[in-house]
């Protein structure tokens, strides 16, 4: 049996979700950037073969570069392959470098990628959450929320 292609609401199929970085983080807003990718890399994400759980993002020199997501090599290119866990350029507005790299020196923020996608037009693009650190304890607070949400419905669901 195929898998099913994952697709959100908007219609944007989705090829990477870093489902734990809402767990580890405190995702104050996001945004959508672009990525410059090679001919292989984006083969290879059309098969849906990507990692960005431990990836994340860093402001050099008046850009922003994703750093340590993995896009696995596309074996049908054996000339002009990639290498999987290169630095690869993020396309963001100059206003919006300036205002990351502010927040990203000065507030303590950490840039982590959130979803891994393709629009409907067939461009992928990358959301990238602007996000604080949580501590040990707000981690157990949220997963005692999560667990009491799941009970809570399961209640309701057998209460009628």
């Amino acid at each position: 049996m195929a898998k099913k292609k994952k697709k959100d609401d908007d219609g944007r199929k989705i090829v990477a979700d870093n489902r734990k970085a809402r767990f580890s983080y405190a995702i104050e807003s996001s945004l959508e950037a672009g990525i410059v990718l090679r001919g292989s890399e984006v083969k290879s994400l059309r098969l849906g073969r990507a990692t960005i759980a431990e990836s994340y993002a860093q402001a050099k020199d008046g850009e922003i570069f994703l750093i340590n997501a993995n896009i696995p090599e596309y074996t049908a290119a054996n000339r002009f392959g990639h290498e999987p866990k290169r630095m690869r350029k993020l396309l963001v507005k100059k206003g919006e470098v300036r205002k990351l790299t502010v927040a990203v020196q000065r507030e303590g923020l950490t840039l982590i990628p959130l979803k891994l996608y393709f629009t409907p037009r067939g461009i992928a693009k990358l959301e990238l959450g602007i996000a604080k650190g949580k501590k040990l304890h707000d981690k157990r607070e949220t997963e005692k929320k999560r667990d009491w949400a799941r009970d809570k419905a399961r209640i309701m669901r057998n209460k009628g």
